[in-house]
């Protein structure tokens, strides 16, 4: 399946070196999906050429612009940060950054996302992706040279070299290729980094934890008025270096502590180089002493508060209560359901019967996704409840297993409502389900789950109960130790899964992570405690919920909340100890400690509450 990219390019006066680029652009033999350029208030005619360029664009336009037009010049760090968002509208794969004056040739996207699908290597596809960037006589260009990781092991080094890369630790904004999921998982760039370190904060944010890749095969051209580096007497500019490296030492996640040391000490080395070359010292100290003030003082600016006053409206996760989200009662919904080839076709017609045909308040739609290839039983009975449903069917094919959380990615990007609910292909619903649960929706909540009922061999058979807590603040509290909701039984409004960052390629724990993402970026929650779902555990359950695997995608989550900053390190400690070592049990105490804790309890929970138990085969 061919990767959907999508290029951002941010200009500004630069009407005909933005068109040598797009003309670039559109040549690629890597096809993009889309091109999104942010005007960022030029005034040199490029509205009027841009406009000329899309209404001149025939049927078989291979641009297919998207234009944003910025009424105030935001700088690179706002231009990408609008840009980005938009491009993320596209449903891309990867989004390619590139300056208004990078003309890249023919095959640069494809070197790119060659290397992107051909990596196996530590740290799991790359996050991020540069080009080789090169003046207008073909050397080397000193002002967009990526910073090599430091300290990369040998295993990363292989990997790299064998799709002829170099691991990396961060890139310009001249020419990078971005991956999409973990764009949408680690947010857009800072708008008020404002002519320094835009760049290099977002970069080192993409890819801590994960990988970035120099691809000197993916060649592009930065046409500079002059050859040279940043080095150069900055003057009263000075300001923003000093101001936003304080910001990106103190409050970004982009860097370790370690690494804040190792770059802090460059950071001074460069300063001192550049007073050093100066000739105008002066300028330099106040620039400095103003510059480290403002770092000290205050962080930057929500986006939205940046980006606004340029005509842009950011969609940045809300904080807005109840009140103010209410809908009209009588709100359509889609149902959201994923298969693959280890469920079970007479367990699928069950969940899709009780789902659907059964409920007192249908949905509208149902998406199924088919997560790979599914043996012929299981496709018979797919093709057979989609002709027999009283409601429309999209069945959305992946051509391979992707796993639990990219297939829902891709099942949500089908969804025609905003309003979506959850069900898993093995589960039932009890018929006032959607009845109860999408009033919750239309009074103003992002989220609502709801209890739900273990059983073993059939629905008469209840083994255990799941009760969630149901106080708002209350979720807000637990939910950096454990999941508040049980996912199969989840009713969302599909805006706030999207600004979260959908979910994300954690096996086992893409719902936990993303639940998180949701609520402590303002979305709002709330659980009804009645058990609305009938969730079924089947044999081998328990060992399920714990093991190697298990205790592997535990760590990953951990770590990823770290690495986001949701939990604290004491909280990281709490919980990889708490929760880890719940893993690690023997089967039988953690059956016991299963239904004393968990199974049974009403509104509480404990650490093996979001084990993500019947995903293994995903």
């Amino acid at each position: 399946m061919s990767a959907r990219v999508v290029a951002v390019v941010v200009t500004w006066n630069r009407r005909q070196l933005l068109a040598e680029s797009l003309d670039a652009l559109a040549a690629q033999s890597h096809p993009l999906t889309a091109t999104v350029v942010v005007d960022n208030a030029s005034t040199d005619g490029t509205a009027a050429a841009l406009r000329e360029r899309v209404e001149g664009a025939g049927a078989g336009d291979p641009e297919h612009l998207d234009v944003v037009t910025l009424t105030e010049n935001t700088g690179g760090a706002g231009g990408f940060a609008a840009g980005l968002e938009q491009a993320l509208r596209h449903d891309p794969d990867l989004v390619w950054l590139l300056d208004d004056d990078t003309v890249p040739t023919a095959g640069a996207a494809a070197a790119l996302v060659a290397a992107w699908a051909a990596y196996d290597g530590p740290g799991g596809r790359p996050a991020l992706l540069a080009s080789k960037v090169v003046w207008t006589d073909g050397r080397d260009h000193p002002m967009n040279t990526p910073r090599a990781k430091p300290g990369a092991s040998g295993a990363e080094r292989r990997a790299a070299e064998a799709v002829g890369a170099v691991p990396i630790r961060s890139a310009s904004f001249v020419s990078i290729m971005c991956d999409a999921a973990v764009v949408r998982e680690r947010g857009l760039p800072v708008a008020d980094y404002f002519l320094w370190n835009d760049d290099f904060e977002y970069s080192t944010r993409l890819i801590r934890g994960r990988t970035g890749l120099y691809v000197p095969g993916s060649l592009v051209v930065h046409k500079t008025r002059t050859f040279g580096s940043t080095d150069v007497d900055p003057g009263d500019r000075f300001f923003f270096e000093v101001r936003n490296k304080l910001w990106l030492f103190t409050r970004s996640a982009g860097l370790t502590p370690a690494e804040k040391l190792l770059y802090g000490g460059s950071t001074a080395r460069r300063w001192a180089r550049t007073f050093a070359a100066s000739t105008d010292r002066a300028t330099l100290g106040r620039a400095l002493g103003r510059g480290l003030v403002a770092g000290v003082r205050g962080g930057p600016r929500a986006n939205a508060e940046v980006l606004a006053p340029a005509g842009w409206q950011a969609e940045e996760p809300r904080a807005a209560g109840p009140a103010g989200r209410a809908l009209p009662p009588g709100q359509p919904f889609s149902l959201l359901i994923s298969t693959f080839a280890g469920d079970d076709p007479g367990y699928l017609r069950q969940a899709f019967s009780s789902t659907v045909e059964q409920q007192t308040r249908r949905p509208d739609e149902v998406v199924m996704v088919q997560d790979g290839p599914v043996p012929p039983e299981l496709a018979a009975t797919v093709a057979e409840l989609a002709a027999s449903s009283p409601v429309p069917v999209r069945h959305v094919v992946m051509d391979a297993n992707v796993g639990l959380g990219p297939a829902l990615d891709k099942g949500l990007a089908a969804c025609r409502h905003d309003i979506v609910a959850r069900m898993d292909a093995d589960d039932i619903s009890v018929p006032e389900r959607f009845a109860r649960q999408l009033p919750v929706i239309e009074a103003g909540a992002d989220i609502v789950g709801s209890g739900l009922l273990e059983f073993g061999a059939a629905v008469e058979d209840i083994v255990g109960r799941r009760t969630p807590p149901t106080d708002p603040d209350e979720i807000r509290r637990v939910i950096r130790f454990r999941d508040p909701f049980n996912h199969p039984t989840v009713v969302y409004r599909r805006e706030a899964v999207l600004a979260a960052g959908g979910y994300s390629d954690m096996a086992l724990m893409e719902d936990y992570l993303l639940f998180t993402r949701m609520v402590e970026g303002g979305a709002v929650p709330a659980n009804i405690a009645e058990p609305l779902v009938c969730y079924r555990v089947g044999a081998g359950a328990y060992a399920r919920r714990g093991g190697r695997r298990l205790l592997r995608s535990e760590l990953a989550l951990q770590r990823r909340f770290r690495e986001l900053g949701l939990t604290s390190r004491r909280e990281y400690a709490r919980n990889v100890l708490v929760r880890g070592g719940y893993r690690l049990v023997p089967e039988s105490l953690r059956r016991t400690a299963y239904r004393a804790l968990i199974a049974n309890r009403q509104g509480r929970g404990a650490p093996g509450a979001a084990d993500g138990s019947r995903t293994g085969g995903r």
